[in-house]
């Protein structure tokens, strides 16, 4: 089990006093990559002409656009809540960037009240996520959102 407060707490000391939205995505991804077990994609996407845009990753290329609405990241954002899937073959329009993915969860990102972007995570296994998953990665956004 992921030990959650040591990866906020790493987050944070990873980007206090650091400005640029870019090398903090990086490394909050890169953390991400290192310390989740069973995962085979971490990173953002942020909202830029009303769709997903790509942004700092760790795993395989990537789909770069993703219309509001449509796979995982887009409904997190068109519901503006956590999914969480333990098939994403089983979800209604699922955007399959890599075919190894069998399980994911994205987590909405807010700035000034409104969804900035989503953090997305896969992985190969099937029900990899789960509610603590939930909570852990949702309190990691946390402390993205107040620096962003």
């Amino acid at each position: 089990m992921t030990n959650y407060a040591s990866l906020c707490a790493q987050l944070a000391a990873l980007t206090d006093g650091v400005p640029y939205e870019t090398a903090n995505l990086a490394n909050a991804s890169a953390l991400l990559w290192q310390e989740l077990k069973d995962i085979n994609w971490a990173g953002f996407y942020k909202m830029a002409d009303g769709q997903l845009v790509l942004g700092p990753f760790q795993g395989k290329p990537a789909c770069i656009l993703i219309p509001v609405g449509r796979g995982v990241c887009g409904t997190a954002v068109a519901e503006n809540r956590t999914q969480l899937v333990a098939d994403v073959h089983a979800f209604p329009g699922h955007i399959a960037c890599d075919c190894a993915s069998n399980s994911e969860i994205v987590v909405p990102i807010h700035v000034n009240g409104k969804v900035w972007g989503v953090l997305d995570i896969d992985s190969p296994l099937f029900g990899r996520f789960t509610e603590a998953d939930r909570e852990g990665l949702e309190n990691f956004v946390a402390i993205l959102e107040k620096i962003l």
